[in-house]
């Protein structure tokens, strides 16, 4: 007796699944699409084969000075000569090291924190909210365990900007959450206090904040006392940031609904047990996109420090696009700089998405 084996399916036509389905269902559907694709593809036409024979094939990338750039490309000649005044700004060229450590720590932090698997991923997230900005300050500033210090004013390019960001993030955002909590509160004084604060930081500018840190926080101060202007622009920074932050914790808070309040109660859990064990984590979870977007929004903010004196990336760029050795080279030098936000901004953005995929528990519709 013989046995029957069926054969195996056989995969679908490919007009109905692969590239070629995909093309036809988004790009050529109706007479419309068709239009649109046929325009898009031709304005594409226009626009990119020159950006690429001015950015590469025509572009100067060798040399020392502005004679290398002979060529009607680029000049990234200007880009490699001055990249040391980008990254450390006027850093000590022999200190220099102490930075790369510190760029070292922190890519060592932060990429483990995209790679789900990665062992004791949780403590190294956690060190790099605590541990990591102490260190990084003992090494960026020195005067400590043999090292020669090193003035704020020194400070600048993407070093700077780091620096601004990063303490900037890890400080506002507990700040913020505080805030939040202090704003819902039932106590009128602490209610009033923080909406006061919230509401004071929110509306004024981010450069008269590093105006007004700048010149008239050491007004009051105590005589004799006086804060360096890096840490002055980081304290307008944090206080700026931190009442934003309040309110998109804030509309978390508000999202969550009652029963989860009357739940905590009904375990028996006091205020800052059911906060922190039940409400605070669904609260947060929630706001994740509008946590990242502040965040980021403080990163590209961090270009404003200029008025003060302090010179990050951007500051640098603009410092050197007007260095008389070097003509016509701003267009090299924003794009630089744009790259450098982008990058940051848009890692940023991924680990938010890939953050929300994984603590996504249905609240998606």
């Amino acid at each position: 007796m013989t046995t029957f084996t069926p054969k195996p399916a056989l995969p679908p036509p490919g007009s109905t699944h692969g590239p070629l389905a995909w093309v036809r269902a988004n790009l050529l559907s109706s007479p419309l699409n068709i239009a649109l694709t046929a325009l898009a593809l031709w304005f594409l036409w226009l626009i990119v084969p020159p950006i690429v024979d001015w950015a590469i094939l025509s572009a100067d990338f060798g040399g020392s000075d502005q004679s290398a750039c002979a060529s009607e490309g680029a000049c990234w000649t200007f880009i490699g000569v001055r990249f040391d005044f980008f990254v450390y700004g006027f850093y000590p060229a022999e200190q220099r090291w102490r930075v790369d450590i510190a760029f070292l720590l922190l890519g060592a932090v932060l990429v483990p924190q995209f790679i789900p698997r990665f062992p004791s991923r949780n403590w190294v997230g956690l060190f790099g909210l605590t541990g990591l900005p102490l260190v990084t300050a003992v090494l960026l500033m020195g005067g400590v365990a043999g090292l020669e210090p090193v003035e704020s004013s020194k400070w600048g390019g993407l070093m700077l900007t780091l620096v601004l960001s990063y303490v900037g993030i890890v400080a506002a955002l507990p700040i913020g959450v505080v805030l939040a909590l202090g704003r819902r509160s039932e106590m009128p004084i602490i209610r009033m206090i923080c909406v006061t604060f919230i509401e004071l930081w929110r509306g004024v500018p981010l450069i008269s904040v590093l105006f007004m840190a700048s010149v008239m926080l050491p007004l009051f101060l105590p005589e004799g006392v006086n804060f360096d202007k890096l840490l002055r622009a980081l304290i307008g920074i944090i206080m700026f940031q931190s009442a934003y932050m309040a309110e998109v914790v804030r509309g978390g808070l508000q999202a969550i609904p009652r029963g989860q309040f009357e739940a905590a109660a009904a375990l028996g859990l006091g205020y800052w047990r059911s906060m922190g064990l039940i409400v605070l984590p669904q609260a947060l979870k929630l706001v994740i996109p509008g946590i990242v977007n502040t965040f980021i929004a403080l990163f590209k903010d961090t270009t404003l420090v200029l008025i003060i004196g302090l010179l990050d990336i951007l500051a640098t760029v603009q410092a050197s696009i007007v260095d008389p050795s070097w003509r016509n080279v701003a267009t090299e030098g924003y794009l630089f700089a744009a790259f450098c936000f982008w990058v940051f901004c848009f890692g940023m953005s991924r680990y938010s998405q890939a953050l929300e995929r994984k603590l996504h528990t249905g609240h998606k519709r």
